[in-house]
């Protein structure tokens, strides 16, 4: 027992704990690896040319679109003048005469329509197609993705006699109902590809929690894929409804009528043979841009989720 008192009193000693405690940092500085001082002498180096970086790249996507806003609110003689001027009188004259002489906001209002019904249909088609090729096998199941994910890479030229052949033989030439069958064609298989990744990401346990609870497979995908997968169905939207809103190719083909036209088509319209009203171009493209910038900032906390969803595990 004295042994046992006299080490309790030794290890408790304050001159004990103090002697461990600096054998302990002495053991803690040999095994810490040492650390370069000329490391943190770059590392603000490095961000400061990754700030300029970030710096190039957001002026060289947002300048051009500075650009047309300004070109559009400058007479003819200052967009064409030999040194570019940032300092200028605006006019809305060039506005004025695009919604005067082309009829721009009708032309908007029936790319509204069609893009807006193309990407409800898309969303509505192909969710579910989407769902099912994520959790059921089935036959040709191989073959229908590849379809899907192959698809974007036929020309659109090559389909463009096809669909207006059918078009005239269906007599909707010059629809906006003929866009939209012509859009989806193409959309569709990109909201598939986009929705199929998101609800792979989504646990099978929660299917098979569903299940024993008496859920049916549109009641799993109602209540518990849609919303899980919302991210990827507001990216696969915005794609739908981008693709829609610029198509250039079919909407000049299969609708030539000018209350039928789309605003992409009404913007070739200024092209002439003596002079092009770059002015007039300009608030063209501001008006046909600013439904999908309003639409994009709309979804756009879905959209960067969507974007991210996946990418850490």
């Amino acid at each position: 027992m004295r042994g046992l008192s006299f080490f309790y009193r030794s290890v408790d000693s304050p001159k004990a704990l103090k002697n461990s405690a600096e054998d302990n940092d002495v053991s803690d500085l040999e095994q810490s690896p040492a650390v370069d001082p000329n490391a943190l002498r770059v590392r603000p180096k490095v961000q400061i040319w990754h700030l300029l970086a970030i710096v190039c790249v957001i002026v060289f996507c947002v300048f051009p679109f500075y650009w047309m806003v300004a070109a559009s609110f400058k007479s003819q003689q200052d967009i064409l003048s030999p040194e570019p001027k940032f300092l200028f009188t605006p006019t809305f004259e060039n506005y004025q005469r695009a919604v005067s002489k082309f009829d721009v906001p009708r032309s908007l209002e029936n790319s509204l329509i069609v893009a807006v019904s193309t990407t409800a249909l898309a969303i509505l088609l192909g969710a579910p197609a989407a769902f099912a090729i994520a959790r059921f096998e089935f036959r040709g199941k191989k073959d229908l993705w590849f379809w899907f994910i192959t698809n974007r890479m036929l020309s659109p030229i090559v389909l463009a006699l096809p669909f207006f052949i059918l078009a005239r033989n269906l007599h909707l030439l010059n629809t906006q109902l003929v866009l939209i069958l012509v859009y989806l064609t193409f959309n569709v298989p990109i909201v598939i590809w986009i929705c199929a990744d998101q609800f792979r990401n989504i646990p099978r346990e929660l299917d098979e929690a569903a299940t024993l609870e008496g859920y049916s497979s549109f009641a799993i995908f109602w209540k518990i894929g849609l919303p899980l997968a919302a991210p990827g169905i507001a990216v696969s939207a915005i794609f739908s409804f981008i693709f829609s809103w610029n198509e250039l190719l079919y909407a000049l083909v299969l609708n030539t009528r000018a209350d039928a036209q789309t605003a992409p088509v009404v913007a070739t319209n200024f092209m002439s043979g003596y002079e092009l009203p770059w002015g007039q171009i300009m608030a063209t493209g501001t008006m046909i841009v600013l439904p999908v910038i309003i639409f994009s900032i709309i979804v756009s906390r879905q959209l960067v989720r969507g974007l991210t969803m996946g990418a850490i595990k």
